[in-house]
């Protein structure tokens, strides 16, 4: 199945929910999001989710040296952004458990 489409709707609550848990660099996001099953996830679609997920006050971000390269751009969660992944993680809940009623049922009344 693709999942394309499926990720774009939920890919700010997952990347919302990995910076929630550990604050990460991008690459590190990307790489969380991966190891927790949504392998389909672009290096893009991450990157760009972060940036915006930043300028709209849901992530801080603050500056790591790294011994192995430049430097690196941590990412971490807001009282904004712990606010909105909670929203989300009740719409999608209730989003969840209404498809699967109808996939279960047929809709059948």
């Amino acid at each position: 199945m693709d999942t394309t489409q499926l990720l774009r709707g939920v890919l700010d609550a997952a990347v919302l929910a990995v910076v929630g848990a550990e604050d990460g660099y991008g690459y590190d996001v990307l790489r969380r999001l991966r190891a927790g099953g949504l392998t389909e996830v672009g290096d893009a679609s991450v990157y760009g989710t972060l940036r915006r997920l930043y300028a709209a006050g849901a992530l801080t971000s603050y500056v790591v040296p790294s011994e192995e390269g430049p430097h690196r751009k941590y990412y971490g969660i807001t009282p904004a952004g712990r606010a909105q992944l909670e929203t989300q993680t009740k719409d999608w809940g209730t989003f969840a458990d209404t498809v699967t009623a109808l996939l279960e049922t047929g809709a059948r009344p």
